[in-house]
C-alpha cells in the first residue's frame, strides 16, 4: 500500500511540475476533440468548491485519510484493499503536497465539458470506487470484521 501511495504521488508530482514547467498558463495544448493539456490552478476541492478554505480542507483531508487507515488496519487481510488505500492515500497525499507548497493543486487535464483535473485526482477516484465496491460488495458483509 505504501508504495503504491508513493508511487502514485511521485508520477502525480513529476506530471504537474512538467506541466506547470513546459505549459504556459493560459495557453492550453490542444490535443484534438477538444482535450487540453493546461496549466491550472485549484485553491478549492473538486470543482473549486471550497475555494479559500485551505485550514478545512487540510483538517477534512487528513481527516479522511486517518479514517480510510483505520479502516485498512482493521481489514488488512482483504483482498487487493491495499489497491484501493495505496490510490487514494497517493492521490489525496500528491494533492496535499501541491496545497502545501503553493496553495493550489495543479490540474492539468482538461477535457470538454470538464473542470481541469491531475493524476491524483484519477487515483482518489478509482480508490475512492474500488473501496466502495469491495465495502458493498457480499464478501464484505459476509466476512468477519
Amino acid at each position: 500500500m505504501l508504495a503504491l501511495a508513493g508511487a502514485v504521488v511521485a508520477l502525480d508530482q513529476i506530471a504537474k511540475q512538467l506541466a506547470a514547467t513546459h505549459i504556459e498558463r493560459g495557453s492550453p495544448v490542444e490535443l484534438g476533440l477538444g482535450f487540453q493539456l493546461a496549466n491550472v490552478r485549484n485553491s478549492g476541492v473538486a470543482f473549486g468548491f471550497l475555494s479559500g478554505g485551505e485550514g478545512f480542507v487540510l483538517a477534512f483531508t487528513l481527516g479522511t485519510l486517518a479514517i480510510v487507515l483505520g479502516y485498512f488496519a482493521a481489514h488488512a487481510g482483504r483482498d487487493l484493499l491495499w489497491v484501493s488505500v495505496g490510490l487514494l492515500m497517493g492521490g489525496a497525499l500528491g494533492n496535499l503536497a501541491d496545497r502545501i507548497r503553493a496553495g493550489a493543486v495543479i490540474d492539468f487535464l482538461d477535457p470538454p465539458l470538464w473542470p481541469a483535473f491531475n493524476l491524483a485526482d484519477v487515483a482518489i477516484v478509482l480508490g475512492v470506487a474500488s473501496l466502495a465496491l469491495m465495502i458493498v460488495s457480499p464478501a464484505a458483509r459476509d466476512a468477519p470484521a
